[in-house]
C-alpha cells in the first residue's frame, strides 16, 4: 500500500457515492463510471480513506461516524470554498435541493457548467466532474449540495446541511 500523503477533495465525492449506493454491490469500476473518475484514482482514494479510518478494512463500507466528524470539523478548513464571479451553472449548497426547500437567498451558488440551468456565484466543486456526475444522479447531487453548505455556508446553513447529512447517514442528532 502506498504511503498516505493526505486526503484529496475527490475522496469526499467517492465516499459520498458509496453512501449513496447504500447496500448495493459495487466495484471500483462502477464508482469510476458513475463519478467520471479513473478506476486507478478510485482505488488510490479508497486506500487513503482506509488509512484515515473512513472506510472499513475491505474498503466497501464508509465509517459514517468518522466521516461525519471529518465533514463537520475538517472539511471547511481543508477544502474551503469562496463564492466567485457570477456564471451559469448547476445549483449547489443552499441553492439546490434539499437545502433550497428550507433556505432562501438572493444570490444562488453554482458549480460552473455551460449546461447549467441558473446563474449564480461560482463555487469550485470538489472534483472537476462533479457537475456532470450530479446531473446524472439527483441523490448524489443532494449529498454534494449538503457538503457544499458545510464548505461555504453561514452558521445556519452549515447546521442544516450537517443535520441533513446525519439523517441521510442514519445518525440523527
Amino acid at each position: 500500500m502506498k504511503e498516505h500523503k493526505g486526503m484529496r477533495p475527490h475522496d469526499v465525492v467517492i465516499l459520498l457515492e458509496i453512501i449513496n449506493l447504500e447496500d448495493q454491490a459495487w466495484h471500483n469500476k462502477d464508482l469510476a463510471y458513475r463519478l467520471l473518475i479513473s478506476t486507478s484514482e478510485v482505488s488510490e482514494s479508497l486506500n487513503r480513506s482506509k488509512i484515515a479510518g473512513l472506510v472499513n478494512g475491505t474498503k466497501t463500507k464508509v465509517n459514517k461516524l468518522a466521516f461525519l466528524d471529518f465533514l463537520e470539523k475538517g472539511l471547511p478548513y481543508v477544502y474551503p470554498a469562496s463564492p466567485g464571479p457570477i456564471t451559469r451553472g448547476i445549483p449547489t449548497a443552499h441553492s439546490a435541493p434539499p437545502l433550497n426547500e428550507k433556505i432562501t437567498q438572493d444570490i444562488a451558488l453554482v458549480w460552473p457548467d455551460a449546461m447549467g440551468t441558473i446563474r449564480g456565484q461560482a463555487i469550485t466543486p470538489l472534483h472537476k466532474n462533479v457537475p456532470r456526475a450530479a446531473a446524472m444522479d439527483s441523490e448524489l447531487h443532494k449529498l454534494l449540495a449538503m457538503v457544499d453548505a458545510l464548505r461555504v455556508g453561514d452558521a445556519r446553513e452549515k447546521q442544516l446541511g450537517l443535520s441533513m447529512l446525519r439523517e441521510k447517514f442514519n445518525y440523527a442528532s
